[in-house]
Formats: structure tokens, sequence, C-alpha cells
């Protein structure tokens, strides 16, 4: 999808449908867990006791392939695909949307991570970012923070993206590394893709990656990332925001009585998310025969509630 910068859209509707309005103050790393004074300046709170909402990551490559638009996924012609093996991942927004009429923003947000204009124009702030890998906590918000209704789809902006894929050199397969930036917009100080660190000290579009084996850094920049929202119609989503949409199989109902932790795991698809321009056609991704990544957007999400 074509980059458009959102800052209007998401960083303006910070704090709307939940208790507590958060902050903008860059040295937060979650504004839920801040307020602001009466003269708007940030201020943060002494830490909450629960019960909580557990927020975990888990990477499905079973489940379905979608598009942009929620649908089924055709390989596009002349590309090919695989299912990488996910080591890490990072989100910048949580928001639980009533319905699918329910505008980004005007439903709970639970969550937003830091950002920064350290590199020019308003951006994720990498360095702040929680990243965590295969059934790991995300994120522990107080319930205290949510507000009471029912909510039928989630909203997770996704923002970065570890993973393993398979490749060949000069005729053998090898595994390497591949590290990529999916969110509207980051600010990278330096980050590893594997043992190698790389120094950015510059904001990057969606779509920016590094690829690492034996001691080797390749960067590109791909066009775009896939961001499937099957409530394109009734509840858009700004191109570049990276902001994937998924259904409870039945409705999450908050009483705000709740006494008990309430565990999320966001259900990711990995289904052939890893998408290259295959030049020769024969399903291997093969930098030195000049393949070059295309997309690496994860293919659905897949929210639960225990």
């Amino acid at each position: 999808m074509k980059k458009l910068i959102y800052l209007v859209a998401l960083t303006a509707i910070v704090g709307v449908g939940c208790k507590k309005e958060g902050c903008t103050d860059e040295t937060a790393i979650n504004y839920s867990d801040n307020a602001k004074k009466d003269d708007g300046t940030c201020v943060y709170e002494d830490v909450e006791t629960g019960p909580y909402l557990v927020v975990k990551l888990h990477f499905d490559s079973t489940l379905p392939r979608l598009d942009n638009f929620g649908n089924p996924a055709v390989v596009a012609t002349n590309h090919s695909t695989q299912s990488p093996k996910f080591n890490a991942m990072s989100a910048h927004y949580i928001e639980f949307a009533q319905n699918q009429f329910t505008a980004l923003g005007a439903g709970c947000i639970a969550y937003h991570g830091a950002e920064t204009s350290a590199g020019g124009a308003n951006a994720v702030h990498f360095d702040k970012a929680i990243t965590k890998g295969q059934d790991e906590q995300f994120v522990k918000i107080p319930l205290s923070k949510l507000t009471a209704g029912s909510y039928e789809w989630l909203r997770v902006s996704l923002t970065y993206q570890n993973f393993d894929l398979k490749y060949r050199w000069n005729g053998n397969d090898y595994t390497g590394r591949l590290a990529s930036f999916v969110g509207f917009k980051t600010y990278i100080n330096s980050f590893n893709v594997w043992n190698n660190s790389v120094n950015v000290n510059a904001n990057k579009n969606q779509g920016y990656w590094a690829f690492e084996n034996f001691g080797i850094v390749v960067e590109g920049q791909a066009p775009g990332t896939t961001v499937p929202n099957p409530l394109f119609a009734t509840s858009p989503i700004p191109a570049g925001s990276c902001v994937v949409t998924g259904q409870f199989s039945t409705p999450f109902v908050f009483t705000g009585n709740e006494t008990e932790d309430i565990n999320l795991t966001l259900n990711l698809s990995t289904n052939q998310s890893f998408e290259w321009n295959d030049v020769n056609q024969d399903g291997k991704y093969e930098p030195q025969a000049g393949d070059v990544p295309t997309d690496m957007g994860l293919r659905g999400l897949h929210p639960v509630i225990e």
C-alpha cells in the first residue's frame, strides 16, 4: 500500500473512548500509563494494581492469507512467497472497536506506543518500542483504563518484525534473518538484524528492511506492506498506517467489574507473509539473482480472549 502520513488520523485521537487521556510526551513508553495535568503537561502515574488486560503475541502460518480488504490473497504474477519463522514483533497501537461502523479512534484505545519528531516528521520511536516473541507477554494494561462495553473488533498497528527465512546463494540453500519496519514511519537510532548493528539515526518509511547472514547486512525499501482490514467499506484505515483489523469470534463484553486478569492473544497470520519479485520463477529467494522483497505484511489478525 502507498504510504500516507496519518499523524492527524491517529495521534489526534489518542485516549478517545477510554477512561484516561494519554500523553504525547516522547519519553512515555506507554501513553495509556500517563495522564495530563490541567496545563496539558504529562505526568507519570503511580503503578496501578490489577486486574490487568494481558496481551500476548502468537504467530501462525496456518491461518488464512488475506489481502488489504480481508479477502483471500492471490500471489502476484512473477512473485513468490514463503512463511518465515518469526523471532519478534512490535506493535504501536491497540484499539477495541464496538462494531463495523466504529471509526478508527472512536473505540477504546488500550495502548499507544511512544512517538518522536527527532527525525523530522512524527514517527514511531523504535528505541522505546516494546518488542516480544512467540507467546510472550507484550504489554499488561490495568483494566481500570478500559471503558465498559461490547466490542466485536480489534485493531492493532504493527510496526516491526524480525524473522528467519530461506534463501539460495551460489546454488546452496541457507537461512538468513530479516528485520522490517512496517509502521507509518519509524525513527531508528540503531537496530540489530541478527548479530550486527545497523546505524540509521533517521526516520524510515513503511517497508524499510535489512537482511543479514554470515555477518553481511543488505538494506532495502519495499513499496509498502499488506494491511488486512475486513472493514474497509465501513471503517477505512489510512494507507500506510499498518493498522490490522480482526474480529472476535464472539463479542468481547467488558463490564468494568472484572476481578481477574483478562488474557488477550493476538493470533497473527504469517501465512506466506514474505513476498518477493522472483526473477527466474523458481520459488527460491535468491538475492544473487536479483530477487527483491516486495511485501512482508502480516496476513491477518485473529484475536482471542481467554
